[in-house]
């Protein structure tokens, strides 16, 4: 096995691991170097879905989107899609999945089926170190609060995009959750606030909120805690979603990304409640 680092903050590339591999023994080894690099990724991996939703039960039950409609064979599946004369592309920004959610997403394993020859890049950043490197005058200011994180409709995630098919519900979800959180299984603090959900810190007036809000998002996009992966087909991504925010870049510029379609299966693994 060869693991190559891919920043100083986080992300590795592994090679020597083969994901059509469901056994217990080759999951440990996989959650090992999760749990070590927060988001880890392999190459050439021709799995089928089966194999993939095999992988994903291994962590824990599979979620369901509360917004968008699964694979009609795979309802755990959403397939991402990019249609070819698109500009944006789903999950823009820096966000942890499905924050407004109860009890949020723990993991989500990413599969590439159809990639532009550019653009496209997936960007992810280190919550551990994010909370280790914070000012210690907004660490003051946020100990022990909470923030509330809402989900903005089901619009937000399928009215832009014309390959995502709604399953129905619009409703806006919203839940309050720790600004620090602790990981259940490494015990790390993590400053889980991210800037597509979290609107409000509790017990502050909404100008000092937004305002140590701004400063805590600038902090959590700064370059130094982030690492890049550039997509191939049949690549795999799999990110600790209690630890890592992550940015879907929107580069397909005219002459460049543009004109190409792009297809990701997504499976996502139910959390725990945040403490």
């Amino acid at each position: 096995m060869d693991v190559k680092l891919l920043s100083g903050a986080l992300g590795a590339e592994i090679n020597g691991i083969d994901l059509k591999d469901t056994s217990i023994e080759n999951f440990k080894k996989i959650n090992k170097l999760l749990l070590e690099h927060k988001v880890i990724f392999f190459r050439n991996q021709n799995i089928t879905a089966e194999e993939q939703l095999t992988l994903a039960k291994h962590f824990g039950p599979l979620e369901k989107h509360v917004y968008v409609k699964g694979r009609e064979d795979y309802p755990e599946i959403v397939r991402i899609i990019k249609k070819p004369h698109e500009k944006n592309q789903w999950g823009e920004n820096w966000h942890s999945d499905v924050s407004y959610n109860v009890k949020p997403t723990k993991a989500v394993i990413l599969r590439s089926i159809k990639i532009p020859p550019v653009g496209g890049d997936t960007m992810f950043a280190n919550m551990e170190l994010a909370w280790e490197t914070l000012d210690n005058n907004i660490k003051e200011k946020i100990k022990d609060k909470k923030a509330v994180h809402s989900s903005l409709g089901g619009a937000f995630f399928t009215d832009e995009y014309e390959g995502m098919e709604s399953n129905g519900n619009h409703k806006e979800y919203t839940n309050q959750h720790p600004i620090v959180r602790t990981h259940p299984e490494t015990r790390k603090k993590i400053l889980f606030v991210n800037w597509t959900y979290t609107k409000k810190i509790i017990g502050l007036e909404k100008k000092e909120s937004d305002e140590i809000l701004e400063k805590i998002f600038e902090h959590q996009a700064r370059l130094d805690l982030t690492c890049r992966f550039r997509w191939t087909e049949n690549a795999v991504a799999i990110w600790d979603n209690r630890s890592v925010q992550h940015y879907a870049i929107s580069d397909f510029f005219p002459g460049r990304g543009l004109g190409y379609e792009r297809i990701m299966d997504r499976i996502a693994i139910e959390g725990d409640r945040p403490n």
